[in-house]
């Protein structure tokens, strides 16, 4: 069996790991430079869940317009979400918008260092509260990511679900174990790092891995079956009728969304399940209305059909009283133009269906 050079199991884990990293590891990602307490917090947020590939784009951009704490804690929810429109699981945002605020009311407009203070705020867990304070600050503290779980449980060939309360127990434990005296900051980025590179879901490359010489599931021939696999999210079906209502100056309306469940304060077009309870609450016959390309989205537990229809406000005509066009459950509604610069936050579907409209109308100019 081929093995990584230099793994070898007489020196400590983190001793092989951290050698690995000296000369594999990433050292150049934007959060790094300069790696201060905050602008880890938002690239360990934007990490959950979503590739460090996909992460880059927006966390510069966010930097731009929210450099520092005071900067995120004193701008209207709508601009924070419209930065975040497209990365999903918009709690996310929200709970750092929470948590900018509140430690401006309690830390004095500082990101806290310890991590039971950090759990206290909204989105932290233990995992990001310590690698907040170990990449900020240098000292050890273990991280459990999914890349830091997917290596310890191989290494450990843990053969529970590590998500589950006792695999959670387990691997505390094993990675308390290995943290180094020193190198916090490198060691967290170094086993984040083996398990997106190395110790990957699929076809893990084992022969460049540091710590494979005494990793249990290479040895007992797991490494494809482990970790184990949680039990499948049961996934509900869901159709949804959408309306893009255009006024004469082609904006279109939206409706802002409640604060929490799908889409929590994003905009949306005005939505229901049938056709006819869409009729029912925009009060617009919808029989002219034409049809667009339906189209599929998936949550994480939900996959839904999406109809859109497209209607000129001026040619929808009116079955009851509703001058406002009121939507049901829509806290607050707007017209906005169909640049993107015009439009405030919005989820991913949105994003691709606008852009087709806004194709569509600029070629039927072009055609005038």
């Amino acid at each position: 069996m081929d093995t990584a050079a230099g793994s070898n199991p007489n020196q400590p884990f983190a001793t092989r790991l951290l050698a690995w990293f000296d000369q594999h590891g990433r050292k150049n990602l934007p959060w790094q430079h300069p790696r201060t307490p905050y602008r880890v917090w938002i690239s360990e947020i934007m990490l959950q869940q979503t590739q460090v590939s996909t992460v880059i784009p927006y966390f510069e951009r966010w930097m731009l317009r929210f450099p520092e704490l005071v900067t995120l804690a004193a701008a209207p929810l709508d601009d924070v979400l419209e930065h975040w429109a497209g990365l999903g699981y918009y709690a996310r945002a929200r709970n750092l918008h929470r948590a900018a605020k509140l430690c401006m009311e309690r830390h004095d407009g500082d990101l806290p260092l310890t991590a039971e203070e950090l759990c206290e705020l909204p989105g932290i867990g233990l995992s990001t509260a310590n690698a907040i304070i170990s990449q900020s600050t240098g000292l050890p503290a273990a991280v459990l990511d999914g890349n830091a779980r997917r290596v310890l449980a191989r290494h450990i060939s843990l053969e529970i679900w590590p998500g589950s309360p006792a695999g959670q127990k387990i691997l505390w434990a094993k990675a308390e174990q290995r943290l180094p005296k020193s190198r916090g900051d490198d060691y967290t980025q170094a086993i984040m790092d083996l398990g997106a590179l190395v110790c990957l879901r699929s076809k893990p490359r084992c022969t460049e891995c540091p710590v494979s010489e005494d990793c249990r599931a290479l040895l007992e021939g797991a490494v494809n079956r482990l970790p184990v696999a949680k039990t499948p999210t049961k996934v509900s079906q869901r159709g949804v009728y959408w309306l893009a209502l255009l006024d004469e100056q082609q904006r279109i309306l939206l409706q802002k969304r409640p604060p929490t469940g799908i889409w929590g304060g994003l905009w949306c077009l005005p939505e229901a399940d049938s056709l006819q309870q869409l009729e029912l609450d925009c009060g617009l016959d919808l029989s002219t209305a034409q049809s667009l390309d339906k189209r599929a989205h998936r949550l994480t537990h939900i996959a839904m059909s999406i109809h859109p229809l497209l209607l000129d406000a001026k040619s929808g005509k009116q079955v009851k009283p509703n001058p406002e066009l009121q939507v049901r459950e829509a806290t607050e509604q707007r017209w906005f133009g169909l640049e993107p610069t015009q439009l405030p936050g919005i989820p991913r579907p949105l994003v691709t269906l606008l852009a087709e409209l806004r194709q569509q109308y600029s070629s039927a100019k072009s055609c005038t």
